[in-house]
């Protein structure tokens, strides 16, 4: 069976070490260092990590890299996370998140990760994301928390 391609914004690195969402995330990155997964790297997620604790760049790179796909910031993605914002699905100031979306879309992530529920893991802010998607020729886009993730057993 081939493996789900999931990308992981930011926050999920940070939910590793943070009291809230360890529970979850922990085991999120157990199932990634097994194999599970193909994991999406962007350079967004890059450049917002450069300044993260070295406790969470380290787990960054105890991914395996046959485990790791690596996708570029390209004009089309741009595009598509300014119109998120034109579209008012978010302000402004979420211009990094949208980014994270286009790109996991652009690169037909099967699922993106996220512990950000306010911009991202809303339920009217994906149906916003992905209108907007459809309406480009893009599937939709499966947002999920590492919650939901979780591995109950067969």
């Amino acid at each position: 069976m081939k493996k789900q391609r999931i990308y992981l914004d930011t926050s999920v690195f940070g939910g590793y070490y943070d009291v809230e969402f360890e529970e979850f995330t922990k085991p999120l990155f157990e199932r990634i260092n097994n194999g599970e997964f193909t994991i999406i790297f962007s350079t967004m997620l890059e450049i917002e990590l450069e300044f993260a604790p070295e406790k969470v760049r380290k787990i960054v790179r105890s991914i395996e890299s046959e485990d790791t796909e690596f996708v570029e910031e390209t004009d089309v993605a741009v595009e598509l996370a300014t119109e998120y914002i034109t579209e008012n699905v978010v302000g402004k100031t979420s211009y990094p998140d949208c980014l994270h979306i286009a790109l996991a879309t652009i690169y037909q992530a099967d699922i993106l990760i996220s512990w950000n529920f306010k911009h991202i893991v809303n339920i009217e802010r994906i149906r916003g994301y992905n209108s907007i998607n459809i309406k480009n020729g893009y599937k939709q886009l499966e947002i999920r928390s590492p919650r939901e993730l979780m591995n109950y057993g067969n």
